[in-house]
């Protein structure tokens, strides 16, 4: 009986986490956002730092969309997205610090912080 119920548990566990996994990759994942054409970009103004504004078009039956990319300058690491919001056909960046961004009125502070519309 133990071993049945044992086995149970490490199957039930195994569905729980793919399940888990689904949903993230499905709704979370911010790297799966589509690329978009090319915006504008500013650097931050200790030039560690470059965000790059996207406008993505969703097709007939969604609006315009603008993903942010965060790039690294100084080290080789990987781009990445931090920020995605519905109906928007434009980006404004301002750099107000060194790691503090404000994208469409949005602020975010760099690189730990996203915005994604999705999950206010």
């Amino acid at each position: 009986m133990k071993k049945i119920v044992k086995s149970f548990l490490i199957v039930f566990l195994i569905l729980f986490v793919i399940a888990a996994y689904g949903i993230y990759w499905a709704f979370y994942d911010m790297n799966r956002l589509p690329k978009g054409d090319y915006l504008t970009e500013q650097i931050s103004p200790d030039g560690k730092y470059t965000l790059k504004a996207y406008v993505t078009n969703g097709g007939a039956t969604t609006s315009y969309s603008v993903r942010g990319e965060l790039v690294f300058n100084a080290k080789n690491l990987k781009t990445e997205n931090i920020y995605w919001n519905y109906r928007e056909e434009t980006a404004t960046i301002v750099w107000t610090d060194n790691d503090t961004v404000v994208i469409n009125g949005h602020t975010l502070d760099v690189p730990n912080q996203k915005f994604d519309f999705r999950h206010p």
